[in-house]
């Protein structure tokens, strides 16, 4: 997916960027970059992180940046920040997002007489196509509505100005979210993806922007350049999955939501059990609810190995990153030996992973695995902000078993994603036989929408029922 963070102060800001970025590296693993402005002159460093974290690829090149404003990107597709000289000005930008049309959009402005210098994989850099659309523009507001008008997917993302000003501006439906902060000693301001970015580096969260929000920021305060749009699709796996625990997203904190998907559906099961574990670590949080509402033992009987090993779609084929997903993953053989154990993950999509994981449990010595899953089953590949990162429908485990029980993977979707109808509880019972468990539950995207607290058309569940807004 990607996050960023971008800071505005009335005094140096290297510090408190290289932090406030690093805090969003648990949502993208390709590239990273920073970038600042002093007196109009723009300094920018890029690295690829594939192969180590943030902090040792960055630490070098703190020294070379100066000034009171930046702007930073973890990114999980092209290299960014880019900087751009139009008739507008000189700005740097960052984007989190999708563009499915980007190679329509490409011949377009190439014939059009727009010309692009970075491609990476023989793909044009996005963060070009958005900051082309932009400049575009009669002015930055117009520049940025051209990009909401013309790319369908998502976008959000940040300009840094030559003068040292920051406009942020939400993607159109709210898809990815963007939480403003103001420092403590009342001297900056900040936007990012991720508001744990803010505590340890003085600031606290003043609001969330709105879907197609554009304000812009500077170290004095916060000026609104375009009201909040009515309709907003937040995407349910910032609860789910990418965020992390301490984040808030629209009010609602993801480890609290985590928890909440585990009490209700622990209430729910009278499956009998000796404890339960999360497959680390997005299924930490609802593991203890779980617990709590099953009234069984928590137990750590699988470890993410953290020193070492990051997020398993970090390599870029599957089949490392099934491996990296089993090297850092350790069972405990002395607390699964002869029990009977439940497991809470965040979602299942190929499947590869899960199975891997509960063979190492078995041959560790349990006798009968559950697994319990805090989202419904994904029917439809993301088509918005790459949570499945599949190239079709197809790598989805669900519709693979919905090919096999039906001669055809689109037959029958919405009663497939019905809880409790009949084909339901038969592809469940297919996944389950394939991955070799005991028993397999998924949560409701009823207590999947109570948990996030939101009204349900304001949240994006495509992945589970199809349904969404363009």
């Amino acid at each position: 997916m990607g996050g960023f963070f971008g800071v505005t102060k009335r005094d140096v800001c290297v510090n408190d960027l290289f932090y406030g970025v690093d805090y969003n590296s648990h949502l993208g693993t390709k590239r990273a970059g920073m970038a600042c402005v002093s007196k109009g002159t723009f300094t920018r460093a890029i690295h690829n992180i594939e192969n180590s974290y943030f902090r040792t690829k960055f630490e070098r090149d703190l020294d070379d940046f100066t000034g009171n404003s930046g702007i930073g990107v973890i990114s999980d597709t092209d290299a960014q920040p880019i900087i751009i000289n139009c008739r507008l000005g000189k700005f740097a930008i960052v984007t989190v997002g999708r563009i499915n049309n980007i190679q329509e959009l490409e011949t377009e402005l190439m014939e059009n007489g727009h010309h692009f210098s970075e491609h990476s994989y023989d793909i044009i850099n996005p963060s070009e196509i958005i900051a082309t659309l932009i400049s575009d523009g009669k002015d930055w507001v117009d520049g940025i509505n051209n990009v909401f008008k013309r790319v369908k997917g998502s976008c959000s993302m940040l300009l840094l100005l030559d003068n040292g000003a920051i406009i942020a501006a939400r993607d159109k439906l709210g898809r990815t979210p963007i939480i403003l902060g103001q420092h403590e000693d009342g001297l900056g301001w900040a936007a990012t993806s991720e508001s744990c970015s803010f505590p340890n580096l003085g600031y606290s969260v003043v609001r969330d922007l709105g879907p197609g929000e554009i304000v812009m920021m500077t170290a004095d305060g916060i000026e609104v350049l375009q009201q909040p749009l009515d309709k907003m699709q937040i995407c349910a796996f910032l609860w789910t999955y990418y965020g992390y625990p301490p984040c808030d997203y629209e009010g609602r904190n993801v480890d609290q939501m985590r928890y909440e998907t585990g009490l209700k559906m622990g209430q729910a099961d009278d499956t009998e059990i000796d404890f339960v574990s999360a497959i680390p670590d997005s299924g930490i949080g609802m593991a203890l609810g779980y617990s709590q509402g099953h009234n069984i033992p928590y137990k750590r009987s699988i470890v993410k190995y953290t020193p070492t090993w990051p997020r398993s779609f970090t390599p870029s084929t599957q089949e490392r990153r099934e491996l990296v997903a089993k090297m850092k993953l350790i069972p405990n053989r002395t607390l699964l030996k002869g029990k009977k154990v439940a497991f809470c993950d965040d979602s299942i999509v190929r499947g590869t992973q899960l199975r891997d994981n509960v063979k190492d449990i078995l041959d560790a010595g349990a006798t009968e695995v559950h697994v319990r899953i805090s989202c419904p089953p994904l029917i439809y590949a993301c088509r918005f902000i790459n949570f499945t990162n599949s190239k079709s429908d197809m790598e989805l485990i669900t519709r693979r078993v919905i090919a096999d029980l039906e001669g055809d993977a689109d037959r029958n979707l919405e009663k497939y994603a019905t809880t409790g109808s009949k084909e339901y509880n038969a592809m469940v019972e297919q996944i389950r036989k394939r991955l070799g468990l005991t028993s397999l539950k998924f949560n409701k995207i009823e207590d999947l929408v109570a948990a996030i607290g939101l009204p349900k058309e304001r949240i994006c569940t495509h992945c589970f029922d199809g349904s969404s807004f363009e």
